[in-house]
């Protein structure tokens, strides 16, 4: 290598300051997976090389002997990691080294809460790649040259990890990457051969590359009958078995090595709740290895996040995120397949409207259905953490997936009046073993909380009745039931919506005529005050305690789709609501008496107000509403 020209200084990304910081801090328990990060980075280079070589053969530059080497130098104490892959040009050193390009960056800064055993799970959750290497070295040198690139090309990267780095041109003969740690002195165990062979042994067994590392000359020596045995040159060899994990049987997998392999792939530090190795014959062959996380990435909800799984043909890496595979409602799910039947050559356009690989994802989609089915069958504390995690993007599978939609109701989890916590942990199956007898409608609420969702006036007759209502106050529910009309041939109503005649037995239709004569004359008085502020005004017997409630037509648009559409910034129509009155109430009674025209509107307007405020949470007029309400308070106090 020859002298290093063009040396420039550059500052990191202030989301790098702080990760560096967090890890030198957070990590310290769990040091070693530094060396796991950094050949798993290499493995990936060398799995991108040989992937861009299929077009262009002279990226090999006469050397398809494709590895990762780790080597020492005690006397300098440096750790280094090199490997023959694709390598960096000037641009994709600066970009992958001095910046974080990961979406959900600042969400997970905001969720650091300084507590280090805290901040280390979500460090693992967000992912540290290169970056760990400052867990154990005062200083990184990187040296790289991209695959087809000049020897004069080549890059040199140093930083100490303290919020700058210099960058300079250097000669470099061999494509790819090597990484120089300068241990600390306190991490000189690192130095130590042994340590190290164990540390590639647990963490990199499964990776598909070979790692090498230099075996010390053995001298000649006597043997155990005084025979001699001959000396043994120094040579580089493997540490790893080298042989993908995918393509060995599942019975000569521990879990620990499925779990690392996990790791591998998705860079997480947590073991995956679940996973499924299969291996597929017949008109489609294809092995597939599908990992469910136990946390939720925090861009899961960016609309530029990726997601799908890694690609290979006849064991050739083709590409990450293949997103064909996985529809978006299990875009959390990790993992890899390897088709004996996609060409070489596939692009994510082949992909679209290839039969083989519809035929794998119908497939892998009902895979991973089936896990999580046994999953909630056979370990409902586990699927509870999976639905905390993840239930919100289930919930968006009715409308994605049709000719799953009965699998994923199985599935689904909710808060209900059944339980006096805001816990989603009761199933469909569950509601529909409590129902009532004749009962044939699966009832539920929509709100903007649980609080709220909970205090809902819909409910009053539920509860006097017992009879079990689902409580849904997450953003995407509406959307899920605008999707989900049935579960088992039990239809959903929403208990906002539409009449519940069906709840009436004799004695309530009895009763319910005796309490509107008392108050007769009253709905058409308060429909000519209300005017084109309600589509009609009616008696209700939904209510107990309440005086009245507003209600959307059967068919209408709710409360909580109009928030969803105003959300998303669609235009909302005008929505106008059924005005429904309890005639058991005293206020209903009084609003009767009242004679005088003007106070009988003011009435009239309260009563409607207090109904949206408690439906919407809010009303388009509130200061009307306060006038309104001070003046009868006014006549009342007179």
């Amino acid at each position: 290598m020859s002298e290093t020209v063009q040396q420039e200084t550059h500052g990191f990304q202030t989301e790098v300051k702080q990760l560096l910081q967090l890890m030198i801090h957070s990590l310290y328990s769990n040091k070693e997976i530094f060396l796991r990060e950094l050949v798993s980075n290499a493995a990936d280079a060398a799995d991108k090389l040989r992937f861009k070589a299929l077009s262009n053969d002279a990226l090999y530059e006469n050397d398809g002997d494709l590895h990762v080497k780790v080597s020492i130098d005690k006397d300098a104490g440096t750790l280094t990691i090199a490997d023959n892959g694709i390598g960096m040009n000037r641009d994709e050193v600066i970009q992958n080294l001095g910046t974080i390009a990961k979406s959900g960056t600042k969400e997970f800064f905001s969720n650091l809460s300084g507590d280090q055993a805290k901040d280390s799970q979500l460090i693992g959750q967000f992912g540290v790649g290169f970056y760990s290497a400052f867990i154990v070295a005062d200083e990184v040198t990187v040296r790289t040259r991209a695959a087809g690139a000049e020897a004069s090309e080549g890059v040199e990267w140093i930083s100490q990890g303290e919020g700058e780095f210099t960058l300079a041109n250097i000669e470099k003969a061999n494509r790819g990457t090597e990484i120089i740690l300068h241990l600390r002195e306190e991490e000189k165990e690192y130095l130590d051969d042994w340590r190290l062979r164990s540390i590639i042994t647990k963490y990199s067994d499964h990776i598909s590359i070979p790692v090498h590392m230099f075996k010390e000359e053995v001298p000649e020596r006597d043997g155990p009958d005084g025979e001699k045995i001959p000396a043994e040159p120094g040579k580089w060899e493997a540490i790893n078995k080298a042989t993908a994990l995918w393509t060995r049987d599942k019975s000569d997998v521990s879990e620990e090595e499925y779990n690392e392999f996990y790791k591998h792939i998705s860079h997480d530090f947590a073991d995956p709740l679940a996973y499924s190795h299969n291996k597929v014959e017949g008109k489609t062959e294809y092995t597939s290895l599908l990992y469910i996380p136990a946390k939720a990435p925090f861009d899961l909800y960016n609309r530029e996040h990726k997601h799908g799984l890694k690609l290979y043909v006849q064991r050739v890496f083709i590409m990450d995120d293949a997103e064909h595979f996985m529809p978006t409602y299990l875009r959390f799910v990790k993992g890899l397949l390897d088709s004996n039947d996609l060409p070489l050559n596939v692009s994510r356009e082949i992909l679209q409207d290839n039969k083989v690989s519809q035929a794998m994802r119908q497939a892998c989609t009902k895979k991973v259905l089936q896990m999580l089915s046994r999953m909630a069958k056979n370990d409902a504390e586990k699927y509870q953490g999976f639905w905390s995690e993840f239930g919100n993007v289930l919930k968006e599978g009715p409308a994605e997936d049709f000719s799953n939609k009965e699998k994923i109701g199985e599935l689904l989890r909710f808060a209900s009046t059944n339980n006096d916590s805001d816990v989603q942990n009761v199933s469909l199956d569950e509601y529909i073993e409590r129902m009532q007898e004749g009962q044939d409608k699966i009832y539920y609420v929509t709100a903007d909380s649980y609080q709220a969702a909970k205090t809902s006036p819909h409910l009053e007759i539920f509860r006097k009745k017992g009879i079990e209502v689902l409580l849904m106050s997450e953003r995407i529910d509406e959307w899920l039931m605008s999707h989900l009309s049935e579960y088992k041939e039990k239809s959903f109503q929403s208990i906002a919506q539409g009449s519940l005649d069906e709840l009436d037995s004799a004695e309530d239709k009895e009763a319910k005529q005796e309490a509107e004569k008392a108050v007769e004359g009253v709905l058409e008085r308060v429909k000519e005050a209300l005017g084109d502020k309600v589509k009609e005004v009616k008696f209700t017997h939904r209510l107990t305690e309440s005086p009245a409630c507003i209600v959307a037509d059967e068919n209408g648009m709710t409360t909580q789709m109009v928030k969803l559409m105003q959300a998303a910034g669609q235009p909302v129509p005008e929505v106008q609501y059924h005005f429904e009155m309890n005639p058991e109430h005293e206020l209903v009674k009084t609003l009767a008496d009242v004679q005088d025209v003007e106070m009988f509107k003011k009435w009239a307007e309260v009563l409607f107000d207090q109904a949206a405020l408690s439906e919407q949470g809010s009303l388009k007029d509130p200061a009307s509403f306060v006038q309104n309400l001070n003046s009868l308070l006014m006549t009342l106090a007179k």
